[in-house]
C-alpha cells in the first residue's frame, strides 16, 4: 500500500476548495462502504478478500475464453478508478431511480469533475476506465453475515447484468469519451445503493482523489458518523483486517500500515473537519459528530436500515 504522495499545502488547498464551494452530493452503496476493493492487482489467485466484523466481501474474477478456446481471467478491479466508476454508477441510479445507466460523456463530465482529463493511449484514462469497468462489471461478490451462531446470511453481488463499452478512440468529431456506453445495473446491486444509500461530498471526493485508501476511508468515516453515539475505539486488528490484510502478515507490514493509515485519515479529516475522530496506540477512537452531507431522518433510516 503506497504512501499517498501529497504535501499538507496540498490538502490545504484541495480542502478550501470543499470549505467554499457548495456541496454536490453523490451517493455510494452500503457495502463498498463498509468493505473495499483491492488497492493493487492481486493477481492470478482464484479469489481475495476483506472482513469488517462479521461482515465479509469476497471477489472473484470474471472469466473469458480466449485463443485455444482456453479460459481466461479477466481480472480484479483495484485502485482509484473503480471506486470512482461505483460512486458514478450509485450516484445516477439514486438520481434516475433507473437500472440503466449511460455512460458516455455523463461519465467523461464526471470524469472531468473529479479532475481526470479524458485522455487515450495505452496509460490514458478513459483506457483504465474502460479496463477498470470491464473488470468491474464481471466480477462475483459474496458478502456474508457471521454475526449469527445459528445461521449462516449471505448473498452474490454483481455490479452489472449487461454492459455495451465503447472501445474506440474517440468519436465522430474527435471529441474523446465513452460514447454510447451502457450499463444495466444488476437487480442486487440496483436494490442495495436504492435502498441503502451513503450520501457523500463530492467535492470531497475530488479532493482525496489519487488515493483509493482515502477514498475508502472518508466513505467509511461519512457512513460511521451517522450512527456513532458514544465514544467508539476501533482497534488497528480491526482496521487491518477491513483495509489492508496483507499487513495482517508481519510486523513490518503492520506497522507500515498504521502509519499509512494515520496519514491518510489525517488528510481525509483536513477536508471533513466535522468528524470527530482521533488515534491512538490501541486503533481509532470514533466520537459523536456531525455528517458530512446533511440528512432528514427518512433518509437516515433509509442508509442505516
Amino acid at each position: 500500500m503506497p504512501r499517498p504522495k501529497r504535501s499538507p499545502l496540498d490538502t490545504i488547498r484541495a480542502a478550501t476548495e470543499v470549505w467554499d464551494g457548495e456541496q454536490e452530493v453523490g451517493y455510494l452503496a452500503r457495502v463498498f462502504a463498509q468493505t473495499s476493493l483491492p488497492y493493487r492487482d492481486p493477481g492470478n489467485v482464484p479469489a481475495w478478500g476483506r472482513q469488517n466484523g462479521d461482515l465479509s466481501l469476497t471477489v472473484q474474477p470474471g472469466m473469458t475464453t480466449g485463443r485455444n478456446n482456453k479460459p481466461e481471467l479477466i481480472g480484479y478491479p483495484f485502485g482509484t478508478m473503480p471506486r470512482l466508476i461505483l460512486t458514478f454508477l450509485s450516484t445516477e441510479a439514486v438520481r434516475t431511480g433507473s437500472q440503466d445507466i449511460v455512460l458516455g460523456d455523463s461519465l467523461t463530465d464526471f470524469m472531468a469533475s473529479m479532475g481526470l482529463a479524458a485522455t487515450g493511449g495505452k496509460n490514458g484514462s478513459l483506457t483504465r476506465m474502460r479496463n477498470q469497468s470491464h473488470r468491474l462489471f464481471n466480477a462475483t461478490l459474496t458478502i456474508e453475515y457471521k454475526g449469527d451462531a445459528n445461521r449462516r446470511i449471505g448473498a452474490k453481488l454483481s455490479v452489472a447484468s449487461a454492459y455495451n463499452i465503447w472501445c474506440g478512440s474517440e468519436s465522430e468529431d474527435g471529441h474523446l469519451s465513452l460514447f454510447a456506453s451502457t450499463v444495466r445495473l444488476s437487480d442486487e446491486f440496483f436494490h442495495e445503493v436504492t435502498a441503502h444509500p451513503v450520501p457523500l461530498d463530492m467535492n470531497a471526493i475530488k479532493a482525496l482523489g489519487g488515493s483509493a485508501l482515502r477514498l475508502d476511508i472518508y466513505a467509511w468515516l461519512t457512513y460511521r458518523m451517522y450512527s456513532v453515539k458514544r465514544e467508539t475505539t476501533v482497534p488497528w486488528e480491526s482496521l487491518i483486517m477491513q483495509f489492508g490484510s496483507t499487513a495482517a502478515d508481519n510486523r513490518f507490514r503492520r506497522r507500515q500500515f498504521r502509519l499509512d493509515f494515520t496519514e491518510a485519515l489525517r488528510q481525509v479529516v483536513v477536508v471533513y473537519p466535522q468528524a470527530n475522530v482521533d488515534t491512538s496506540e490501541r486503533g481509532v477512537a470514533l466520537r459523536p459528530g456531525l455528517p458530512h452531507i446533511p440528512m432528514s431522518p427518512g433518509f437516515r433510516a433509509r442508509a442505516r436500515t
